[in-house]
């Protein structure tokens, strides 16, 4: 077996912890112990081989707690990819959603993704417009991805803004947030501060420095430094918005393709058709079945078969009472 240059020039232990081994096992242990009646119908040997395939894979996120989503890159960059593959339909469609939509979306991945890092990806996009704007997919989507990715490192950065608008000492030392899903509020900037921006020069020497220390993922120095290379003063907003927009920082981080394939994916495009493909076989056999003459006719419920865009569901939920409740027969 091939091990890779990287995997030569780096210890063992770190190596490990580069990779974030010892979270994967005691995650996988945590899983087996919950398990553990079904996991010793088929033996704890195959339980990690499917384990560890889901997480090569990048499926052992899907509806799982906040705290594991975040926990790694190797997590983010799953998460961003499984979002993407399953609702990149929004925007072959042409829909527009509000940010409260599009966090809709984020809690059928995760059911406790929190609403403020949606917020803040939302006015990455919107900038000065209202929160309850209509934003394209892959708009939200570069902008959640800079936002998700990077949470711990525009956090600092967001402070460092802030300190040079307020002409703070540049040696002050910015302590990054943890990583326990708590996300500190994002300064609030006046409208001055919003309008003037800082120095783009004296900005990228303090985020050069919080490269070389940030423990947690930041974007390629030298692609930070391009972006600020093209301007002489800029916003805070304005600078995520230009992280959001270039394409190397999105090619560096690996969890999408380029903008303009965001609405492409062949190999999921080919399992959706050969799905539904079978739909039509199901049906047929179902109503064939002697079981299926035996049932009982039923009217069926309004919202168990169809799906429907989010934003159109207000005008159909404020068209009916919403109650779905049965009439018991004994009260006849």
């Amino acid at each position: 077996m091939m091990l890779s240059p990287e995997r030569l020039a780096l210890p063992d232990y770190e190596y490990l912890a580069q990779r974030h081994v010892l979270t994967y096992m005691e995650d996988a242990v945590c899983q087996l112990l919950e398990n553990k009646e079904d996991v010793s119908q088929y033996g704890i040997a195959r339980f990690f081989t499917e384990y560890f395939n889901s997480v090569c894979q990048g499926t052992h996120i899907l509806f799982r707690e906040f705290s594991f989503v975040q926990a790694t890159p190797h997590n983010r960059a799953s998460f961003l990819r499984a979002f993407w593959r399953c609702f990149r339909t929004v925007g072959k469609n042409g829909d527009l959603l509000t940010m409260k939509e599009y966090h809709c979306l984020l809690q059928l991945l995760c059911p406790d993704f929190p609403l403020e890092l949606t917020q803040k990806a939302a006015r990455i996009v919107l900038m000065d417009d209202a929160m309850d704007c209509l934003m394209s997919f892959s708009d939200f989507l570069l902008a959640f991805q800079i936002q998700f990715y990077y949470s711990e490192f525009l956090e600092s950065v967001a402070a460092i803004y802030q300190d040079l608008l307020s002409g703070k000492n540049p040696n002050t030392v910015i302590v990054p947030t943890s990583s326990s899903g708590q996300h500190r509020q994002r300064p609030v900037l006046g409208e001055a501060s919003m309008l003037e921006g800082v120095e783009a020069s004296l900005f990228y020497q303090r985020l050069e420095s919080l490269c070389d220390r940030h423990k947690y993922s930041c974007p390629p120095p030298a692609l930070v430094k391009e972006v600020l290379s093209n301007v002489q003063r800029l916003t805070f907003y304005g600078f995520l918005v230009a992280l959001s927009k270039h394409r190397g920082i999105s090619q560096a981080l690996g969890a999408l393709p380029d903008k303009g394939d965001l609405m492409h994916d062949p190999a999921m495009d080919e399992e959706l058709d050969r799905l539904l493909a079978q739909i039509p076989d199901l049906v047929n056999s179902v109503s064939a079945s002697p079981e299926a003459s035996c049932l009982p006719s039923r009217t069926p419920h309004r919202a168990g078969f169809s799906w429907r865009p989010l934003h159109h569901a207000r005008k159909v939920d404020a068209e009916s009472d919403g109650s779905t409740e049965e009439t018991d027969e004994s009260e006849i």
